[in-house]
């Protein structure tokens, strides 16, 4: 059997967990009833039908909400300017008393502003020291700078400057306008209720309302468990397929038939798959998942992933009231950690594959690999669905005369690849944190499982695989990571929904959406099982379209667009797409094929060939925005025709890569020959100074360039300019020399002594 099925069964021990965080609507005789039934499976099944959906998660809400609420960042919000509208009594204030003194008028304002029971009363009211100042700022300026105050507001200041009020007066009309430029202040608890992420479950409740079959396919790389996903999908008569990846959603789009891709779009669907569930971790993209798991509309549920998820998705189903059927599956064939590193690329056998985590290292290695004779396949994440297909294609087939694979860690998921050894180029990647901040970090087990994991595929010539590294250093570090088991997933990501943003700009309906998105996160509360998700790159999109005349809810759609940002012209035609869009205009075929001046030729250099590659995004970017605004991008099928023949013109370009590279750039280094080049191995000639200057420079150079901190533009800039450098302090060297004659002489006389 390839897989062994068991229905869910809640032990006492994990009852008992739930019961301590229901306990405060427990009554405690009956906690000791459950659990001390026997067997486990039975008092669970009660316990678990005696709380229908939702009544979980309010107990949870519940026990949440005991403790205060986490004080607002109040250095997002940002103050609204008030229109300057006369006032309606006119100068009447100046005419029941008299013109105000400025310059008396700023001293009473000095003397609120250092009272500290104003500043403490105000606090009282949500104005923290930060939006005390402010208000006060924009208060003084208004009254200062108005030709004419409010009658009232007039008269107090009036009777204040001769004597005959108390300053504490102001604190009215202070507060007052303080709520006028900060009207989050009047509606705090309103915006503290939309922004309570506590119990997610209950965002849709239309998937609550029927009743789900979870199936949870369990298991490592190579055993199968998407495999038996897919075929009830294939199956099924309608169903929708939710994966990572967009090579993953074309295969199963090409297995799909046309009854099956049709109803993709129904609200109803028989089956759902959810692919690689472990990414519901991930700090950027893990609320998508989330939002599938609890919100997709079917009967059954298909998710797959890795082990270390069953227990955090039983819990999260839980919460819902659903129960989960755990299919696990062991690995169809086995693979091992070889003792000895590559070293060397003389060193490669047919069904090895080279993984990288920098393109420049994929050009760098497949020049190298081809020079010594070897036809190589390119493999790497910007690449078309349909390129990296024909790749792997040409790589499995038996008669073609490539045998070797230089990839990125885009292999690691969806790819079917007669891979006898992988090789690790590296072992550190360049990875975002949960602040948003990019750095380098060793790969986790994860990561390096779900690579490794790719050697002696099941159905391949090769029926065991071999994991290695390219240089001797790695390879110990290596065997570490992957002697570990995988760290249990403890939680979920989310991110606001439209309809929550929606009804958080009722109340602000002056910001920005990167501010309202900035505030509801700073105010959100989530439970134990969740977190929020990075937003920086949807922030990156709301400002670049922030001058831009959307609506809100079109505004959120075009923000949670998969775009790489790295892309110059994808943001600019992600831009002009909203610009258009805003103008009520459609695009249409004609308008994209100007946009990205269609056709286009094969590509001469790796610049065209990342040209061509961002043109293909922006019409994935097209067809993604068709389907949630049908009318407005209406000629997918003809956009789709484009795009195909756009593929073929980047896989003719991918076929000939190292003629690409050669033509773009002739210092992409060998990292291998830089490698050694640190150890010491010098090449002959030139003088000694400058040589161990080059060896310096072209290790370091390489280290970076490899890590990803380093790009080949970049590295010709630093040279030219170290060059520049160096030729202006001899040049200056000679200048001082000609103009100081005897100092130069006197050195020699010392010398001489």
């Amino acid at each position: 059997m390839w897989h062994q099925k068991r229905v869910l069964t809640m032990s006492v021990n994990r009852c008992l967990r739930f019961l301590s965080r229901l306990q405060p609507r427990i009554n405690p005789r009956t906690a000791r009833i459950v659990a001390d039934s026997r067997p486990a499976s039975s008092g669970s099944v009660l316990f678990h039908k005696q709380h229908p959906a939702g009544s979980v998660g309010r107990c949870r809400h519940a026990s949440s909400s005991s403790s205060s609420p986490k004080p607002p960042d109040t250095s997002l919000f940002v103050p609204i300017s008030l229109k300057t509208d006369p006032s309606v009594d006119g100068d009447v204030g100046a005419e029941l008393t008299q013109a105000l003194d400025k310059s008396e008028l700023l001293k009473v304002m000095n003397r609120f502003y250092k009272k500290k029971e104003m500043q403490k009363l105000a606090a009282e009211y949500g104005l923290d020291a930060r939006l005390f100042h402010q208000a006060f700022i924009s208060f003084r300026k208004y009254v200062l700078e108005m030709t004419s105050l409010n009658a009232d507001l007039h008269i107090i200041l009036s009777d204040i400057c001769r004597g005959a009020g108390h300053i504490d007066d102001i604190y009215p009309y202070f507060m007052r306008h303080a709520k006028q430029i900060f009207p989050m202040l009047d509606c705090m608890d309103d915006l503290r209720k939309i922004s309570d992420l506590r119990v997610p479950a209950n965002w849709y409740p239309e998937a609550r309302a029927i009743e789900r079959k979870v199936i949870f396919h369990a298991g490592p790389t190579n055993s199968g468990k998407t495999y038996h996903a897919i075929q009830r999908y294939l199956a099924a008569k309608s169903g929708v397929y939710c994966g990572p990846l967009k090579l993953l959603a074309h295969e199963i789009f090409e297995k799909s038939n046309e009854a099956v891709c049709s109803s993709l779009f129904l609200h109803h669907n028989e089956v759902a798959v959810i692919d690689e569930i472990q990414m519901i971790r991930d700090s950027a993209r893990g609320w998508a998942w989330t939002r599938a798991l609890l919100g997709l509309c079917a009967e059954e549920i298909h998710v797959c992933g890795e082990p270390a998820a069953i227990d955090f998705i039983k819990e999260l189903m839980y919460t819902t009231g659903e129960e989960v059927e755990v299919h696990t599956y062991q690995r169809l064939t086995p693979f091992s950690i070889l003792d000895q590193a590559l070293e060397s690329l003389d060193n490669l056998r047919p069904g090895d594959c080279v993984v990288c985590f920098s393109k420049n290292d994929i050009y760098s290695i497949s020049r190298q690999i081809e020079a010594r004779g070897l036809e190589c396949a390119v493999i790497y994440g910007s690449l078309p669905p349909g390129t990296k297909l024909c790749q792997a294609k040409k790589f499995n087939d038996p008669d073609d005369p490539c045998k070797i694979l230089v990839a990125t860690d885009a292999i690691g998921m969806g790819l079917n690849l007669s891979i006898k050894r992988i090789i690790f180029n590296s072992i550190v990647k360049p990875n975002v944190n949960e602040k948003g901040e990019k750095q380098m970090e060793t790969i986790s087990t994860s990561q390096a499982l779900q690579i490794a994991g790719r050697a002696g595929r099941f159905s391949s010539k090769f029926k065991e695989g071999e994991v290695t590294t390219m240089y001797r250093d790695d390879l110990p570090v290596l065997k570490e990571i992957l002697s570990h088991s995988v760290d249990p997933i403890e939680t979920a990501g989310l991110h606001p929904t439209a309809e929550q943003i929606e009804m958080f700009a009722y109340h602000l309906p002056d910001a920005t959406l990167s501010n309202l998105i900035d505030i509801f996160v700073s105010l959100s509360q989530v439970d134990g099982m969740y977190f929020v998700c990075n937003i920086d790159d949807f922030k990156f999109l709301a400002d670049m379209i922030q001058h831009i005349p959307l609506n809100l809810r079109s505004r959120y759609v075009f923000c949670t667009a998969p775009i790489n940002k790295k892309q110059p012209f994808v943001c600019t035609s992600f831009l002009k797409f909203a610009r258009q869009f805003s103008r009520d205009e459609p695009l249409t075929f004609d308008w994209i094929c100007r946009h990205v001046n269609w056709p286009l030729a094969p590509p001469k250099n790796i610049k065209d060939l990342v040209h061509l590659e961002a043109v293909h995004d922006v019409l994935d970017l097209y067809l993604w925005l068709s389907y949630r605004f049908m009318d407005m991008f209406p000629d997918t099928g003809l956009v789709r025709e484009i795009q195909r023949e756009l593929d073929d013109i980047i896989q003719q370009g991918v076929q000939n890569i190292t003629r690409l590279i050669r033509a773009t750039d002739a210092t992409i280094t060998d990292p291998l020959q830089t490698r050694s080049n640190r150890r010491g191995q010098v090449a002959s000639g030139g003088h000694k100074g400058q040589r161990g200057a080059g060896q310096m420079n072209s290790s370091l150079a390489s280290r970076l360039v490899r890590d990803g901190l380093l790009t080949s533009d970049l590295l010709q800039q630093l040279q030219r300019e170290w060059s520049k450098d160096q030729k202006q302090e001899f040049i200056n060297q000679r200048t001082f020399d000609t103009e100081n004659p005897n100092d130069k002489n006197k050195g020699r006389k010392k010398k001489k002594k």
